[in-house]
């Protein structure tokens, strides 16, 4: 899924109006599985001057940049931290690391070869859906517009529940993102997408 995505899926699943703290959480676990990404093609694409072809197909799927994606897209110890959570009763940890764990859940369904070694230390597998989010190839023009779809409906429902403007403005810039994509795509090649 695009980040965005997991972010309007973690706070609407784990996000709460009065507890600042625990909403947070929230938006962080949805971030963190996705945030070595962007600071490793960050730096690649905008300070080395790497191409984007070279970022996303070598070394995406490099051994050094996989290492790095097995520690944060590991169920196993996000799994281990949810579980400390709950014992301790933490709501912060909790949403932390429940969001997180949604994230990779849904990415575990949603990437075709593109995944990650989810189960690391355990095991370097890496399991290649049938589905994925983006891949036309692998039904990605069917599960990107309902991603889209499920978002803004997601979106919808955290602006009712939270009232305050910077909560709102954020709800709307996320589903501006998230949506944005499809949209252009779709006026770009009149609705063919």
């Amino acid at each position: 899924m695009n980040t965005p995505a997991h972010l309007i899926i973690g706070l609407a699943a784990f996000g709460k109006p009065n507890a600042a703290k625990v909403t947070a959480a929230a938006l962080a676990g949805a971030l963190l599985p996705d945030l070595s990404l962007y600071l490793l093609s960050s730096w690649h694409l905008l300070v080395l001057g790497t191409s984007p072809e070279t970022v996303f197909g070598q070394l995406y799927f490099s051994d050094a940049w996989q290492s790095v994606f097995r520690i944060d897209n590991s169920m196993v110890l996000w799994g281990i931290a949810l579980v400390m959570g709950l014992i301790w009763r933490a709501p912060v940890v909790i949403a932390l690391c429940g969001a997180a764990m949604l994230h990779l859940g849904l990415d575990f369904l949603l990437h075709n070869d593109d995944g990650r070694a989810h189960f690391w230390p355990i095991s370097t597998w890496i399991f290649e859906s049938p589905v994925s989010y983006w891949d036309g190839d692998h039904y990605g023009n069917i599960v990107g517009p309902l991603e889209v779809v499920l978002c803004l409906f997601l979106a919808r429902l955290l602006w009712q529940r939270f009232t305050g403007w910077k909560m709102r403005v954020l709800i709307v810039a996320l589903a501006a993102a998230e949506a944005a994509p499809v949209l252009i795509f779709w006026l770009m090649f009149g609705g063919s997408a």
